[in-house]
């Protein structure tokens, strides 16, 4: 459990921390198996509702109840290493760096079948369970971390904003499940502020057998698709055209013919379904193109981050 796996933190005595759960109004015991875990830690631990939801909402409620000057964010499904705190924010403390990302490890023992690779090129670790590896040595993360394990400055948030609330697991199937974690990061990066990757700060997270299923990558990567049109949102005209016209173009044109072929031709069961989630983000895209482009829809407008 994670919350237990975080009580046994090794920290120095003189660093202060808390632990914030965020409930995202759920409709099971959340409520008593955290409020219980609490009294055990009652200076430690601290249950607070959110009764919007989405993930957005919930780790934007976080932030500003927050005291802290680092703020850490994990998964409520790993367990990680007692050093995992120490290590994920002690760089963050002189202010050189704005941000940090550590490694995620598999929970268990998992053979994948012969269409799902975790390792490569074509690996979807990632998504299956937010594996992030990139070896043993520090370094300047080139893309940003994910969600299940990441820490900023608090300051960052009140520089640049904060969550997207038009991205990320939500209720509301409008918006497309990925990259409310890694736009955050994207974000940052444009800005130029380096996030560090710190390969001692490591969390398990299980499998979920539920995900084991082509539907489920194929489904994630057109939402991937839908996600990353919706980050840049609408741009300006070209030779008085609409951008989407060209943008669409480009992708039927280009990019669909492009992973369909790698899609055909790959012998590896891995790499031709690795191929095929490509093809289903160009997908996503086009129907993300269109739907900013259509009529004007709050709930399909670019939505600024919530101050």
């Amino acid at each position: 459990m994670v919350l237990e796996s975080i009580a046994l933190s090794q920290l120095p005595e003189t660093v202060r921390w808390e632990v914030l759960v965020v409930d995202n109004n759920s409709n099971d015991d959340t409520p008593v198996v955290v409020n219980e875990f609490s009294a055990r830690f009652p200076e430690r631990f601290q249950y607070i509702f959110e009764v919007r939801q989405g993930k957005s909402y919930a780790l934007n409620r976080g932030i500003r109840e927050s005291h802290g000057d680092v703020l850490v964010f994990v998964d409520d499904d790993v367990t990680v290493e007692p050093t995992w705190l120490c290590n994920l924010t002690s760089s963050l403390e002189r202010g050189e760096w704005a941000g940090t990302g550590g490694r995620t490890r598999l929970a268990e023992q998992f053979t994948p079948p012969k269409w799902l690779a975790l390792t490569g090129p074509c690996s979807l670790g990632g998504v299956l369970a937010a594996q992030f590896d990139l070896g043993d040595e520090p370094c300047v993360l080139k893309y940003p971390p994910f969600g299940a394990n990441m820490a900023y400055r608090k300051e960052m948030f009140a520089k640049y904003g904060v969550f997207r609330t038009d991205l990320g697991p939500s209720a509301d199937r409008t918006v497309p499940r990925p990259n409310e974690d890694t736009e955050f990061g994207r974000r940052l990066m444009a800005g130029g502020q380096q996030i560090r990757y710190e390969p001692d700060a490591v969390v398990y997270h299980p499998v979920p057998k539920d995900r084991i299923r082509k539907k489920y990558f194929l489904d994630w990567w057109y939402d991937y698709g839908r996600a990353s049109i919706r980050e840049v949102g609408r741009r300006p005209d070209i030779l008085g055209i609409q951008r989407r016209y060209w943008s669409i173009l480009k992708i039927a044109a280009v990019v669909l013919p492009l992973w369909s072929l790698r899609w055909f031709f790959a012998f590896d069961p891995g790499e031709r379904f690795f191929h095929k989630c490509f093809v289903w983000v160009a997908l996503g895209q086009i129907v993300e193109i269109n739907r900013l482009w259509g009529p004007v829809k709050e709930d399909l407008m670019p939505i600024q981050p919530e101050n």
